[in-house]
């Protein structure tokens, strides 16, 4: 018989992922925030080629947010202090929630609050509702303080353990908590959510930063300081997510700078099972989904059948 001299057809590489047993197709999500509730983007982009949607940090009450100015641009990223301005909870629930469930992809309800109580209140409303798969708790707002102790609640491991502590007894579905660069040790914050039931964590939220009008003499936001975002502040979030992945067990989702495939593939192999993707969209509606295929063409050619089999393989010289 004559032999088939025909290469053979490479198999597809296996992109899905799992984090805390919701299973994503692909390990690219937007960043709560930056996709607002999904809504204008899919008149732009397929949403069904995302991982996950992560929406708009919701509160129990609406907020207006701060005045402005509240957006500027800086080098290599941009500061914001838009305080999470959210329709609230309720109406969340009447008006945005109905088209996320059409989405077709696992939805991620981002929650704030100033208090633990009105975390888990958040969690005991939000947990009786069809179509959300976890809840990202977003402890780590640079532009929002604790009623009590007038800074993040991710700033301090003990005041971590008890919000994440008490949220854990009301949710039904699992619970990634989203942390803070504005630490001394994001080791201990990190080991302080996961003793208290944490089921992934989010890394890195914003680092506090502030822009000046020379000519004015004056800080261009109204808020003085403000959360920095995009490329220039990758090294930190890769930094922070190779020592999370170190010290923790539970899946780390990998945020801060990713502009294109090779960024979510540098946090990939630093610890990250999956990533986020936030200032981007504002650059390039369609980024993410290039993403996604850059990451496909990437295990295509390095030969990777399973993204997990570089999660965390980082080469280390010693």
């Amino acid at each position: 018989m004559r032999k088939n001299t025909l290469n053979p057809i490479p198999c597809t590489p296996h992109l899905s992922v799992n984090i805390a047993g919701i299973k994503l197709d692909n390990p690219v999500m937007c960043a709560s925030g930056t996709f607002n509730f999904a809504e204008e983007y899919s008149e732009i982009i397929d949403i069904k080629k995302l991982g996950a949607i992560v929406t708009k940090t919701i509160t129990l009450e609406p907020r207006q947010g701060n005045p402005p100015s509240r957006v500027c641009e800086t080098a290599s990223g941009m500061l914001n202090c838009i305080g999470l301005q959210n329709p609230g909870v309720e109406e969340f629930i009447k008006t945005k929630l109905p088209f996320l469930r059409k989405c077709k992809v696992p939805v991620i309800v981002s929650i704030a609050g100033e208090t633990t109580e009105e975390y888990c209140r958040l969690v005991q409303i939000l947990s009786k509702e069809k179509g959300i798969s976890a809840f990202e708790v977003n402890i780590s707002c640079p532009n929002v303080r604790s009623k009590i102790r007038n800074m993040m609640f991710s700033q301090d491991s003990k005041a971590t353990f008890e919000v994440v502590h008490q949220i854990k007894k009301f949710s039904k579905i699992p619970v990634i908590v989203k942390l803070s660069p504005n630490v001394t040790s994001i080791s201990v914050i990190a080991i302080a959510a996961e003793m208290a039931g944490a089921d992934a964590l989010a890394l890195i939220n914003t680092p506090i930063g502030m822009a000046v009008d020379a000519k004015k003499k004056t800080p261009i936001l109204s808020m003085i300081t403000g959360g920095l975002s995009g490329p220039c502040i990758k090294p930190i979030a890769l930094r922070m997510v190779w020592e999370t992945f170190n010290c923790v067990k539970i899946p780390i989702i990998g945020i801060g700078g990713i502009m294109d495939w090779k960024d979510a593939i540098e946090f990939i192999l630093c610890g990250a099972k999956a990533v986020e993707v936030g200032t981007a969209n504002f650059v390039d509606p369609n980024v993410m989904p290039n993403i996604v295929e850059g990451i496909k063409n990437y295990m295509h050619e390095n030969k990777i059948k399973d993204l997990k089999e570089i999660v965390g393989k980082l080469k280390i010289n010693k």
